[in-house]
């Protein structure tokens, strides 16, 4: 049985107040396994060394979810797991991930997330993964995600992430090669405030034909909190990448953005945009004239930017 926290935190990061009666699930609490289960097309296996578990989704699967959050409820834990994802070739998934922190003590409670993602021929996958933290001590909340795609021919993967509070701070680490015909897109939204930091790594490498890749990041920095955004793209042959951050500051909040296009190939199109700065003083004159104070109207801009 999952506790009130817990049941909170689940249905924070991924939708579910509690353990499914069906579809294929695997919740992770206070790094052990708090409910699992396969389906005849989607296998989540332990593995021997205890480290993770490998999500194995049989070829030619349609329109299933698989859920594998992780949660904690403690201060003083560190949480690490390693998760491997198997797509069997013409599969159309999506997996919710996340991860959710309930940090009430005075230390440090931290989850660091190593994902692998080996997506096979034609294959199709959205992941979904929202970070959240809360608590009303004065203990420290950290998540570390690592996502590593390897993308077979003609296959897509895109990739949402969402941190939009509690987070003290966070490495996010995303690797892509991908081969001929293949494609992701990795969408990220990230909001930090107080002193917080976050910094976020891309970097992908296109080796087959025609292949693709779409990095989007936005994020608002408030108070004294600090952002760094970094990626990294490599078309090693005719292929397009785009790379684009986007960033609002505020108060005494700071945003560095760092992006970079290596063309090995004639063939190449890769493009980076980069755009940091504050609201906008006409549109907050424009929704404060409607009747807005002007943190509702900050709200209103925030939330748009974000949405």
């Amino acid at each position: 049985m999952l506790n009130d926290i817990v049941k909170n935190l689940l249905s924070e990061v991924s939708g579910i107040d509690n353990v499914p009666l069906n579809g294929a699930f695997n919740i992770r609490s206070n790094g052990a396994s708090a409910g699992r289960n396969s389906t005849e097309t989607i296998q989540i296996v332990s593995k021997p060394d205890g480290t993770g578990i490998d999500i194995i989704v049989k070829a030619g699967t349609k329109d299933e979810n698989v859920h594998i959050p992780a949660l904690i409820s403690g201060d003083n834990m560190h949480d690490l797991v390693y998760n491997d994802f198997y797509i069997g070739e013409d599969a159309d998934i999506t997996i919710v991930a996340g991860c959710g922190i309930h940090n009430c003590g005075g230390g440090v409670s931290q989850h660091d997330g190593i994902h692998r993602f080996f997506v096979g021929k034609n294959a199709k996958v959205k992941y979904l993964e929202k970070h959240i933290g809360e608590g009303d001590g004065m203990g420290e909340n950290i998540i570390n995600p690592q996502t590593h795609i390897f993308a077979e021919e003609n296959s897509y993967l895109e990739m949402d992430t969402i941190q939009m509070k509690g987070i003290d701070s966070t490495k996010r680490v995303s690797t892509a090669k991908l081969a001929e015909g293949a494609t992701i897109v990795i969408k990220e939204k990230i909001m930090t405030h107080g002193k917080q930091f976050a910094e976020t790594s891309f970097d992908v490498v296109m080796e087959g034909e025609n292949s693709s890749a779409k990095l989007i990041s936005r994020s608002v920095a408030r108070d004294a909190s600090k952002q760094v955004f970094k990626s990294k793209i490599f078309g090693n042959n005719a292929c397009y990448g785009h790379s684009e951050c986007d960033a609002i500051i505020m108060d005494s909040g700071v945003v560095i953005a760092e992006p970079n296009i290596v063309a090995n190939h004639v063939e190449a199109s890769l493009i980076h945009e980069a755009a940091i700065g504050k609201i906008a003083g006409d549109q907050l004159m424009k929704l404060m004239t409607l009747g807005l104070t002007e943190k509702e109207a900050e709200a209103q801009i925030i939330g748009g930017f974000l949405k």
